[in-house]
């Protein structure tokens, strides 16, 4: 058991010796009528009450603390806690930070504790060593035969496993979770082209989602380490009770998975299950893998894998995954909610699919196919700004700095970036800007509208700009474009569907739908 020293218990004790006035506190708050203006700072404890009391609805209990205090605001927690942020949606601050003073702004070392299981990788890392290995994952990331085999191993998880399941349920006229079938299908895709192996998770027997299920824990801990003193979850950590307790058994889940499926690339010589003629005819795919399999930085002298190369690889995994199963899961709600705008699509699929017509089978669309259709990309950017998959990003500061606003932030303070709240301030996208409507994308000579990254962040902004954001889009359009020109979905009467709470936004209790076949 890890050694906690005097210093620490100072902070941790005290802490939790408030939980019962804290008690207290969120009896009355729930039953008190919703305020939206600043929390008040309480004596000792801070604006931990009105933080711990609106847990449940935080994404927009800090858009309307945004809106009331004109896109920024400082947070503070019990004195000695680290609890202290600025949190700022102000597109002039956001382009500051993650442009135009990018170098004064890094994630910090804080942020890499929080996410422990990606280790040193690029997600986590900061500095000289994130430049190197941002530079060899966009080497990896432009590799023309890589997209090739994405784009083709997409379609053919769409062609031989979405639709057949959907075809299926819709004979079956029963209710089922959209968001875990199409979880199962980001994970299959994410990891042939990571891997090279087709992991089948997507099947009509559902077999177990272990490892994705172990990379919802290590999201979720990840945000509870955000929420609490350092201290504490370190302390809960070394007593191995709590969250931590289940994030220990993700992380040794993942790290088997990462062998397995490195083993399996080994034996296989990275070809994925698919024939090449599911796959469009393309050769065996290339995969990410074999870029750092004979690394020695990667592996040891007997090619076993680091520690680095674990960490590389569930961050991989991660970052594939949860950008397009939880977009995807947030645009069918809003698909299912706004009829108008699936009659849209449908006419822009029209031509496509009118020259696939014959056999009465089921149309699939190739990725390049739905490359440039306007009307489809705006309303997933819609879909995409009003519940981005990453609802926040942190940055911590090196240096004393003024912003664009006129705040003044000091070295070793944390920013919060709010991506849910900045798609949503009226004054970012307009008095309509809690409305779903795909037309603010589309310029009047039926072009997509160009939004600056600092304003639309859902890709991150600046030098951080996510690599695999085309290949990402022109996937999530694909499946898109299947779904909708060969069904039509409900959501369940009844069911509510809200944001759950974590790094990675899904939906808190699924996408319950059913499906009927056109």
């Amino acid at each position: 058991m890890a050694f906690i020293p005097p210093r620490d218990l100072v902070v941790v004790l005290p802490f939790l010796a408030l939980l019962l006035p804290l008690y207290i506190y969120l009896r009355y708050s729930r039953s008190a009528k919703a305020n939206p203006s600043l929390p008040t700072e309480w004596p000792l404890v801070g604006m931990l009450p009105s933080l711990v009391a609106n847990i449940h609805n935080l994404f927009d209990y800090a858009t309307a603390l945004l809106a009331a205090s004109g896109n920024s605001f400082e947070a503070r927690g019990p004195p000695m806690s680290g609890l202290r942020f600025f949190v700022t949606c102000d597109p002039d601050n956001v382009r500051h930070i993650f442009i135009n003073n990018f170098a004064n702004y890094p994630k910090g070392e804080e942020f890499a504790s929080f996410f422990d299981v990606m280790g040193d990788s690029f997600f986590n890392a900061d500095g000289e060593s994130w430049r190197r290995q941002r530079a060899r994952v966009q080497h990896v990331m432009s590799n023309p035969r890589l997209l090739a085999s994405m784009a083709a191993c997409c379609r053919g998880k769409v062609e031989k496993g979405l639709l057949p399941i959907l075809d299926r349920m819709a004979s079956a006229g029963a209710p089922f979770d959209l968001q875990r079938l199409l979880t199962r299908f980001a994970f299959d895709v994410t990891a042939m082209a990571v891997f090279g192996v087709d992991t089948c998770r997507l099947s009509i027997d559902m077999p177990p989602l272990d490892v994705a299920n172990a990379m919802d824990a290590v999201m979720e801990v990840g945000f509870f380490r955000h929420t609490v003193p350092v201290s504490c979850w370190k302390l809960m950590r070394s007593l191995r009770i709590g969250p931590e307790r289940k994030l220990t058994a993700a992380q040794r889940l993942l790290r088997r998975f990462v062998a397995e499926m490195i083993e399996k690339r080994r034996v296989a010589g990275g070809a994925c299950k698919a024939t090449d003629d599911e796959q469009g005819g393309v050769p065996p795919p290339a995969d990410i893998v074999s870029s750092y399999i004979n690394d020695p930085e990667y592996v040891d002298e007997d090619g076993n894998p680091r520690e680095f190369m674990y960490a590389t690889f569930i961050n991989y995994m991660v970052a594939g995954r949860d950008t397009v199963g939880t977009a995807l899961s947030w645009l069918f709600f809003n698909l299912t909610e706004h009829p108008r705008v699936v009659a849209r699509i449908r006419e822009e699929l029209e031509p496509i699919a009118s020259s696939k017509a014959g056999g009465g089978g089921m149309v699939v669309f190739d990725p390049e196919e739905t490359k440039p259709l306007v009307y489809l990309q705006a309303a997933l950017f819609e879909s995409m700004r009003l519940y981005p998959p990453g609802p926040i990003e942190r940055k911590a500061t090196l240096a004393d700095d003024v912003l664009p606003s006129g705040h003044t932030v000091r070295a070793g303070d944390n920013i919060l970036i709010p991506v849910y709240s900045m798609g949503r301030m009226a004054s970012v996208w307009g008095k309509d800007s809690g409305e779903y409507r795909p037309e603010r994308w589309v310029t009047e000579d039926g072009k997509l509208r160009h939004v600056p990254a600092h304003r639309f962040m859902p890709f991150n902004a600046g030098p951080r700009l996510c690599l695999g954001k085309d290949i990402s889009v022109l996937q999530m359009k694909s499946v898109a474009a299947a779904v909708a020109w060969n069904f039509d979905l409900e959501v369940v009467a009844g069911h509510a569907v809200e944001p759950k709470v974590s790094i990675v936004m899904q939906i808190k209790n699924g996408l319950m739908v059913k499906v009927k076949k056109r």
